[in-house]
């Protein structure tokens, strides 16, 4: 029997065709699935459909959008057992790239079909849930300022020409960091407290690979006090992230810790998983588990289901 899922589907995510990606999908997904599709709207975003699907009996949701689609679904799914099926068509996919989760729609939906449910951690945001990261600086003003109309024209692209215009007027804050063990104060030009991130999301990506289910946080403060020392941060925290080690610059630094508090003076915007949710002070605390998600299995997880299915070698002593 075909299990009960909700789509949650955002129609002008992305800058494909949203009507023959929706047909694409129900044809993939329909062999195993009956599914309930519900489309997001100005008035009705995915976070309120997504509770709303969970009043009903579905044995999954997912979630057909950019970040932010994603990310309200994720939300509303933290700490309940209903796991959370991925279908990226945004302008970053940062959470499906986090997870290992395919940016193409035949991909995605074969994930959803033969991947394996687990539990990843979220992270709690001045109140709200926190799938990815928050950012301090430098990363709050440059999503602030690449507009919708720039991301449907130039994709990524957008953050790349708004972080350079930002580049331009970069100004150094005072920061207090408070984790479980120790207090810091750290002059800084962008602060960010990561529960998963890409290799993509550069400011985050100053400690060996950030875990999403270690049941910490990563942050990572950047330093940087002119255009071009920033430029060669930026480009040596995409090298070291690509290859899986630790950032090696006296203007980068980076603890981990179960949870965060962030004071700056003069106060700055927070940026949460790509939104604007107001100014510092920050206080992030990890939950660990605390989201199901389905993902690709891994190759020795492929290897061992296959082995499951042979038959019992049988062995006649004689």
């Amino acid at each position: 029997m075909r299990r009960k899922a909700c789509l949650i589907f955002n129609p002008v995510a992305g800058s494909g065709d949203s009507e023959q990606e929706l047909e694409r999908i129900k044809e993939l997904l329909s062999s195993q699935f009956e599914l309930d599709i519900q489309f997001t709207t100005k008035e009705l975003g995915a976070d309120k459909l997504a509770e709303e699907a969970l009043k009903k009996d579905f044995e999954i949701i997912i979630a057909g959008g950019g970040d932010g689609t994603l990310s309200e679904v994720a939300k509303a799914l933290g700490k309940t057992t209903i796991p959370l099926g991925v279908i990226p068509r945004g302008t970053a996919n940062a959470f499906a790239s986090a997870l290992g989760i395919p940016d193409t729609l035949d991909e995605a939906c074969e994930t959803i079909l033969s991947g394996k449910t687990r539990r990843i951690d979220i992270g709690r945001c001045n109140g709200k849930l926190m799938t990815l990261l928050a950012g301090i600086g430098f990363e709050a003003e440059t999503v602030e300022n690449a507009s919708r109309e720039a991301k449907q024209r130039w994709g990524a692209l957008a953050y790349l020409v708004s972080g350079i215009q930002q580049l331009r007027e970069l100004e150094l804050f005072e920061a207090e960091i408070e984790t479980d063990d120790k207090v810091i104060h750290v002059s800084a030009g962008a602060l960010t407290v990561a529960n998963a991130a890409p290799p993509t999301s550069i400011l985050a990506q100053g400690p060996a690979g950030i875990l999403y289910d270690d049941g910490l946080l990563d942050i990572t403060i950047i330093s940087s006090n002119s255009w071009a020392s920033a430029i060669a941060a930026s480009y040596h925290l995409l090298q070291t992230a690509l290859r899986g080690d630790a950032a090696k610059r006296d203007d980068i630094g980076y603890l981990r810790s179960k949870r965060v508090k962030i004071t700056t003076n003069p106060p700055q915007k927070i940026v949460l998983d790509g939104e604007i949710i107001g100014h510092t002070p920050l206080e992030v605390e990890c939950i660990p588990g605390g989201l199901s998600v389905v993902v690709p299995m891994l190759p020795a997880e492929k290897i061992s289901e296959k082995l499951q299915g042979l038959p019992d070698l049988q062995v006649e002593e004689k």
